[in-house]
C-alpha cells in the first residue's frame, strides 16, 4: 500500500471513531491511529480559526468537525490527554490478527 492510500485508511479509521466513539480494528492500525485521533480532540480544544483548519484539513466530514468542536472538547476540556483506550479481543477467525477495540474515554 503506498503512502497516500495508508493515509486516507487512517482519515476514515480516524473519522469512524470520532463519529461512532468506538470501533474494532486491528492492533497495528489501532496503535497508529489513537495519536491522530487525540491530535484531532486536541484541536478541538484550542477553538481557533487555525487549528479548525488543520482539523478540517484531516476531517473531511462536516458533522464529525463539528462535534470534535463542539461535544468532544468540551468532554475534555479538563483532561490533559489519553482520550482513548484500546482493549484487545482476540485473534481475527479468518488469519488470526490480533483485534482491538478503541474507543473514547
Amino acid at each position: 500500500m503506498d503512502s497516500a492510500h495508508r493515509m486516507a485508511l487512517y482519515r476514515n479509521l480516524v473519522t469512524d471513531l470520532l463519529r461512532y466513539e468506538r470501533i474494532t480494528t486491528t492492533e497495528a492500525k489501532a496503535k497508529e491511529i489513537r495519536g491522530m485521533a487525540e491530535r484531532m480532540i486536541t484541536l478541538g480544544k484550542e477553538e481557533s480559526l487555525h487549528s479548525r483548519r488543520q482539523a478540517q484539513a484531516f476531517i473531511y466530514d462536516k458533522r464529525v468537525l463539528e462535534k470534535v468542536f463542539l461535544t468532544l472538547a468540551p468532554r475534555y476540556a479538563d483532561r490533559p490527554g489519553g482520550y482513548t483506550r484500546i482493549t484487545k479481543l482476540g485473534p481475527r477467525l479468518g488469519d488470526s490478527a490480533p483485534m482491538v477495540r478503541i474507543e473514547l474515554l
